[in-house]
């Protein structure tokens, strides 16, 4: 990897020395450079060596050499818990003849965590971006993380972790150190309301917090439960706890639980989130962690978004992975800021084919954390056909005749239901060309209790056409193509049944990222 010459400048001696193959005892073919904020990461061949920043934040210090060997040592115990192939040990970088090098003979300059090198391509982000994630495979890591919450270390020491004073505290944290964010990566709106919501669930639901001390449910756990830190090799490896400081770890069983699951909503994957969830429950027992969910989640995400904005201070980050860190810091609030909103949300998609709904719903489910329920999807299943296997059936014929088709709708609704009345938000993604089945829609969102929403796309016919003639080309759900197109745009019934403020027409031909803020400006976060 080449690194620009004023970008390696910026970055510490022992990090510039490890970007040279001939710092390693075996020199790797290539070396890479990922940074966090509050480490780097070189990756060499086939191994990893993970450098602690010479940082002091106030929830962690690394500012002495002393206290970074302490705390990788730390690391690699902790960490062998759930993966213990991975973490090789602690080595130190040597200075000698004015070269920085990993081991021999020198100064000890800065001590390196050595790991061995994972398959990035069987890490859970990786999967989750290609959709090969499985709820299968959800769920053995949902088995393995219970066994782990049911051995992990308990008692009085750990328990004070759990209690009221200790949650109030981290939250109050959160708060402070975000206040300079405020304007910056999360609106002073949206930090109000997230700051009330998590100081009224405290006053309103103590006697919980307080059973789930009694319960037994406060855990040593691994603290930084994320897609990023799970990876499906030789079982599951889940690595990179959190180890400068205990009380990060030390909590409830739930809100580890509510990290992953908030994670995998941010991915635009609540499905998969639900599965993890009710195996996870299955599996240990913790019914009542389901109370505490939408709490944990939106703490969770707090932090995540509270961390990438910390990056913006840091001086070894460059100005473009900066610029990322803002954006992802501003979806990680807005997640937050929707995990308080008292009722789920039944978000309906209305257009023909190729008008860009499902673009628009996937990045609204990534943004605010919905479970999307595609027709294209559901019907395939109900056929017993593979998700990207086209049938090219003429109109109204096959399983898209209206038998058909009624059926997959219904299916799309009870689907919903059963989010809905788990307080997870949805979003409908098909045509919804009929009267009858918006009707279908907006009635099952009053018996849940839920808000509703439908969002019109239409584009220009030009565009329409191109967008509908390249998709021939792509692997996807949809058999929306240019023969079904004057069909559908015949029996289309105009969107005159729901009231205005309960809809909302968007041009498809905008930007995504303005599309995504109309909404959000429409049900009130913006």
């Amino acid at each position: 990897m080449t690194i620009p010459a004023d970008d390696r400048e910026r970055l510490p001696e022992t990090v510039r020395a490890l970007l040279d193959p001939s710092a390693y005892p075996e020199p790797p073919p290539d070396v890479r450079l990922v940074q966090t904020q509050i480490s780097f990461i070189v990756i060499g061949g086939d191994y990893v060596y993970k450098i602690k920043k010479p940082v002091n934040l106030g929830f962690l210090d690394y500012s002495t050499l002393t206290e970074r060997r302490r705390l990788s040592q730390r690391e690699v115990e902790l960490n062998r818990r759930l993966c213990p192939q991975t973490y090789l040990g602690v080595v130190p970088l040597v200075k000698a003849h004015g070269r920085v090098g990993i081991g021999g003979r020198g100064r000890v300059v800065e001590y390196a965590v050595k790991m061995k090198r994972l398959p990035e391509e069987r890490m859970m982000s990786a999967l989750l971006l290609n959709n090969s994630l499985t709820a299968d495979m959800l769920g053995a890591v949902a088995r393995r993380l219970a066994d782990f919450h049911s051995r992990a270390e308990t008692g009085p020491a750990v328990n004070e972790f759990g209690s009221i004073a200790t949650v109030r505290g981290n939250i109050e944290e959160n708060f402070d150190q975000t206040e300079k964010s405020v304007g910056r990566t999360i609106s002073a709106r949206k930090y109000e309301r997230i700051k009330e919501y998590a100081r009224s669930f405290l006053r309103d639901e103590a006697a919980l917090f307080r059973e789930r001390v009694v319960l037994g449910r406060i855990r040593d756990c691994h603290g930084d439960l994320h897609a990023a830190h799970i990876c499906f090799t030789d079982g599951i490896c889940i690595f990179d706890c959190i180890e400068f400081n205990d009380r990060f770890r030390y909590g409830d069983a739930a809100g580890e639980v509510a990290f992953l699951a908030m994670d995998l909503d941010h991915y635009g994957r609540a499905d998969l989130a639900r599965a993890f969830v009710n195996e996870y429950v299955t599996a240990s027992g913790d019914r009542d962690l389901l109370a505490l969910l939408k709490f944990y989640k939106c703490y969770r995400a707090y932090v995540r978004g509270k961390v990438e904005s910390f990056k913006l201070d840091d001086p070894y980050i460059a100005a473009a992975d900066k610029e990322a860190a803002r954006q992802a810091a501003g979806g990680y609030f807005d997640l937050a800021a929707f995990y308080t909103r008292p009722r789920p949300t039944l978000f309906m998609m209305v257009g023909v084919t190729g008008t860009g709904k499902s673009w628009l719903a996937g990045a609204l489910a990534r943004q605010l954390g919905l479970m999307v329920v595609s027709s294209d999807i559901v019907r395939k299943e109900l056929a017993g056909v593979a998700p990207t296997e086209h049938r090219y059936e003429g109109f109204d014929t096959g399983i898209y005749s209206a038998d058909f088709t009624r059926r997959t709708y219904g299916t799309m609704l009870e689907r919903a239901r059963g989010a809905l009345s788990e307080g997870v938000s949805v979003v409908l993604d098909g045509t919804f060309i009929r009267r009858a089945d918006r009707q279908r829609a907006m009635a099952l969102a009053k018996e849940t209790g839920a808000d509703f929403l439908a969002i019109e796309c239409v584009v220009d016919d030009k565009t329409l056409r191109e967008w509908l003639t390249r998709r021939t080309t792509t692997a996807t759900a949809s058999d929306g193509r240019l023969e079904i197109l004057g069909p559908q745009q015949a029996q289309f019934e105009p969107v005159t049944e729901i009231e205005d403020g309960r809809r909302i027409t968007v041009d498809s031909a905008r930007p995504l990222d303005e599309n995504v803020r109309v909404v959000m400006a429409k049900i009130g976060e913006d």
